[in-house]
């Protein structure tokens, strides 16, 4: 039986940027009923694994236009400026908020909010928590919710269709994944909080849960995807793994090794060896950069070779224990557990691994999206500030200043709507019918769930990694077709209702497989490198044609078709990137 409930504001993702914008729809219209529904229980969404930090003007030394400009030439001019413009603005507010919530900001000797350098940015301006940021930062936004009487929480429950009626979205069909039970979620807004989509490759800093749920909801209710081909490398992911060294690390002054022990990144115009920190130069560099570097030093034979692949190696030894233990303690925790190794005396092995989307759901300023009642914020959304490469520790500042920003739009929204109509409930019916008969009631479906996905993330990495072809690109286009034909022939071992994994994984394969598409399609349009994604074929950058957003749509055969968007320009034209110098 078909489970039934209603609610003002549905908010599906229940992580850093989800519970930010249930507490402001809270303090927007406190008569207003709020939902937070997530696939995890709230603190074990990804949100809790960044390390780093979160970037905000505070500095004497810093100004809003500073940290506007290094957004947008990092993001090599695809972000939209007047978005950049909000951000920077309401970035320094969301992080004293979250101050005065609790957040254990590290401190300067005299009490101030200590500040650390990070990649990309010119100045002083990451607020951290040692290297537990999001940790402390996801704590801090789930208790503040947890005062509002007004949020109701559907803890494990999966999303698999958003309800719309003449072209508004009025609720979701979800799964309790506890007791298998379908339940129909009315709104008269909902907000897409669901992360990004990592698990597209198959080698990644992302958890198991990033697999593009939000995006593949919203691109199959009509929604475009927005930069879809821009995906970041981050410079240093444990090998076999894939899990995350903060770029924290590098920011307190860690070096990059080449297999001769060179500091090869003096190579790649990236500034020469000075005293640490130099801001502008060599390791901290951008993450695109970086990542390019190291497929660079591999070409030359200049990487070691180790089980997992070609590494470089990231050298903290001269930082000392104290600082290792002070300001990376849980970079220390992690090499310990996973490589069996002490970075206070030993080199960490490291290569590039798939770390962020730039891409997502097409969003304004206010989270909105062109569907009517549909908002996004947070890595599931692409507003755009990050253009063809995020900078490091804007991420979470992001999910706090658009998490704020739709919340508040949303309740605005929600507050001059009728509750949905009853009609919506066969929509909900049909997809009740469409899981039964094309997972749970299935006979003899041939293709298995496992073999499709690495099938999916291999062609990932061969052909949309950090450089790209048209002929690598065409064959994945190819490739992907096949996979999702093949997805409609799955067929599952489990039946029941009751904590069915093997569901869970195959309807978060085929959101993957989507956003799969979309990405392979945008790069394959894209004839031009910038930022992230670099093309073989055409190395340059092509301001001429391309200082656009790619927007994918789905066709009603239900294949990716990929249109431009110009780039919002304010007051900072193109111009060359430029570091180290």
């Amino acid at each position: 039986m078909l489970d039934i409930s209603s609610h003002d504001v549905l908010i599906v993702g229940g992580g850093g940027a989800g519970l930010r914008a249930a507490i402001a729809v809270a303090e927007t219209n406190p008569n207003l009923n709020i939902a937070v529904l997530s696939k995890v229980y709230p603190m074990r969404s990804h949100t809790v694994s960044a390390e780093g930090g979160a970037a905000g003007v505070i500095g004497p030394d810093d100004t809003l236009d500073e940290h506007a400009y290094d957004t947008i030439s990092g993001g090599d001019w695809l972000p939209d400026q007047d978005a950049v413009e909000f951000f920077v603005k309401e970035a320094p507010e969301e992080l004293l908020r979250m101050e005065h919530w609790g957040c254990p900001w590290n401190r300067e000797p005299n009490g101030r909010v200590a500040v650390r350098p990070f990649g990309g940015m010119k100045k002083e301006r990451t607020w951290f928590a040692a290297d537990k940021t999001g940790f402390h930062m996801l704590h801090t936004l789930f208790q503040t919710s947890l005062k509002y009487n007004a949020v109701t929480r559907y803890d494990e429950f999966y999303a698999t269709k958003l309800l719309a009626d003449d072209g508004q979205v009025q609720g979701v069909v979800a799964i309790e994944l506890a007791s298998g039970k379908i339940q129909a979620i009315s709104a008269k807004a909902v907000i897409l909080t669901t992360g990004g989509c990592g698990r597209v490759f198959p080698f990644t800093t992302n958890a198991a849960i990033k697999t593009g749920d939000g995006m593949s909801l919203a691109y199959r209710a009509g929604a475009p995807l927005k930069d879809m081909e821009f995906v970041q490398y981050h410079p240093t992911g444990l090998p076999f793994t894939g899990i995350l060294i903060t770029e924290a690390a590098r920011a307190e002054g860690g070096y990059m090794l080449n297999k001769d022990g060179y500091r090869y990144l003096q190579d790649y115009n990236l500034g020469k060896p000075q005293p640490q920190p130099v801001l502008r130069s060599m390791e901290l560099g951008p993450r695109d950069r970086l990542s390019q570097a190291f497929v660079k030093e591999f070409e030359k034979g200049r990487t070691l070779k180790g089980p997992y692949g070609d590494v470089v190696h990231l050298d903290l030894r001269h930082l000392g224990e104290k600082k290792i233990t002070t300001k990376l303690p849980f970079v220390r925790e992690l090499c310990l557990k996973y490589e069996n190794l002490d970075p206070v005396k030993e080199l960490i092995p490291v290569r590039p691994v798939v770390h962020y989307m730039m891409g997502g759901v097409h969003t304004d300023t206010n989270g909105a999206t062109p569907l009517k009642g549909l908002y996004a914020a947070g890595e599931v959304a692409c507003v755009s500030i990050n253009g063809a490469n995020r900078l490091g520790s804007n991420s979470l500042t992001e999910c706090l200043v658009f998490g704020a920003q739709c919340g508040r739009a949303a309740a605005d929204f929600a507050s001059t709507q009728r509750a949905p109509g009853r009609h919506l409930l066969a929509q909900a019916v049909d997809e009740e019918t469409r899981l039964q008969d094309q997972f749970l009631r299935k006979a003899g479906g041939r293709e298995r769930i496992s073999e499709i996905r690495e099938e999916m993330q291999r062609t990932m990495e061969q052909s949309a990694g950090i450089y790209r072809s048209r002929d690598s690109l065409e064959q994945a286009a190819g490739k992907l077709s096949e996979l999702q034909e093949r997805f409609r022939d799955i067929g599952l071992d489990d039946r029941g209702h009751a904590f069915n994994t093997e569901l869970v994984a195959a309807l978060e394969l085929g959101s993957m497989v989507d956003v799969a598409e979309s990405i392979i399609q945008c790069a394959l349009h894209r004839t031009e490198s910038r930022g992230a994604h670099q093309r073989t074929d055409f190395p340059a950058r092509d301001d001429q044609k391309f200082l656009a957003h790619s927007v994918v749509t789905r066709t009603a055969e239900g294949t990716p078709a990929v249109n431009y968007l110009p780039v919002k320009i304010t007051r900072w034209p193109p111009a060359e990137r430029v570091y180290g110098k």
